[in-house]
């Protein structure tokens, strides 16, 4: 008699959430040693290139590296540790037990998908707190070859806001709010898509109205005149915030943050797509881990004396490679504004969410 209870047996599905879980993280500290002593091999001459590094920069370079390893083979790991379960399943014949008490498939896989789900959760939280802090100054490090980071007082260069047909560059943006100030301010005066005047000025500060810059000149495209200005006010639509935003690096921002970085930039008509696509990845990424034990699955189901069991594992294998190709490709198509951000972010996960309950309905339900 099948049960259709979801959890039929509490303690098969502790002992194989437990399984699954120790297995998971057993092969993501694998995965981590390896790679970080390979890494390390690398960038630890660079490190120590800079006079004065030793073994605190070395260890501060672990304590920021280690997190983006975690981040990235995480999922791999959830696959492997799936595959390497259910194989010892059923070599001991365990799955044949569990089937002949009533199981079906999707019930031996319960407990594994759960645990995966708690998995995605603690990933998420992870990279959203851990994770995107340790690049961000990560990246800024090696961008000073391991030198002191320098402090970061909010100052900004070469930014560019649109304000309705009109284009402002800004040489150098100091401060935060009503506070900044502008220097080597050019606005483009633009009507119907032609340009009819160049404004330049040297310094602007936020006003009631805009922002108002002098010393300022205005060239008029059309007559060739030049006339100077003591003060003007620009920009009347434009805030503040619009001029702070610097490049944005998704990897190093929170979900939250590049959410509001995505708000601001689209304020100040910049474009943002691929920046929509990181930021539901972060969302789709760490939920990848579901999907492992579901591509993972063919490595249970089957008679493990037939000699196919390896067969199986690898099958579940390179459904999983597939699936993180695809992934990086609908990224790269979404970057390149071929997909849209949601589909680019979210097609593979539900592409292969499908191939995989058809493989597993067709070789066993």
């Amino acid at each position: 008699m099948i049960s259709f209870e979801l959890f039929p047996s509490r303690t098969v599905s502790l002992y194989m959430g437990k399984m699954f879980l120790i297995r998971t993280f057993a092969v993501l500290a694998m995965f981590v040693l390896v790679l970080q002593a390979l890494d390390l091999l690398s960038e630890s001459g660079h490190i120590l290139a800079y006079a004065g590094n030793g073994q605190a920069e070395i260890t501060r370079y672990l304590t920021l590296r280690i997190p983006e390893i975690i981040a990235t083979f995480l999922p791999f790991s959830v696959l492997l540790g799936t595959i390497i379960t259910l194989s010892t399943l059923n070599q001991n014949s365990e799955v044949i037990a569990l089937k002949a008490s009533g199981l079906s498939a999707h019930q031996i896989l319960a407990p594994l998908l759960v645990a995966s789900l708690g998995v995605a959760i603690i990933s998420f939280s992870f990279n959203d707190r851990i994770v995107s802090r340790a690049t961000a100054t990560l990246n800024q490090w090696q961008k000073v070859d391991y030198g002191p980071l320098p402090i970061d007082r909010g100052d900004r260069a070469n930014v560019w806001v649109r304000d309705g047909d009109d284009l402002i560059q800004v040489e150098q943006v100091r401060g935060h709010g009503d506070a900044a100030k502008l220097g080597g301010i050019t606005l483009f005066d633009r009507e119907g898509g032609s340009l009819i005047a160049i404004v330049s000025a040297k310094t602007g500060v936020r006003d009631p109205q805009g922002w108002k810059i002098g010393p300022a000149t205005r060239f008029d495209v059309a007559s060739g005149k030049l006339t100077h200005f003591a003060s003007i006010v620009i920009g009347r639509d434009v805030r503040p915030d619009q001029f702070t935003l610097a490049s944005i690096d998704a990897n190093g921002l929170s979900f939250g943050g590049l959410h509001a970085a995505i708000a601001d930039l689209k304020a100040g008509g910049r474009p943002t797509k691929a920046l929509e696509g990181a930021m539901w990845h972060k969302l789709s990424g760490p939920l990848s881990s579901m999907l492992m034990p579901l591509l993972g699955a063919v490595a249970a189901f089957g008679l493990a004396r037939s000699g196919k069991l390896f067969v199986r594992a690898v099958i579940g294998m390179m459904l999983g490679f597939f699936y993180f190709v695809a992934d990086n490709f609908a990224l790269a198509m979404g970057n390149l504004g071929a997909y849209p951000p949601f589909l680019a972010a979210w097609a593979p996960f539900l592409l292969f969410l499908m191939i995989g309950e058809a493989v597993l309905i067709r070789t066993e339900e």
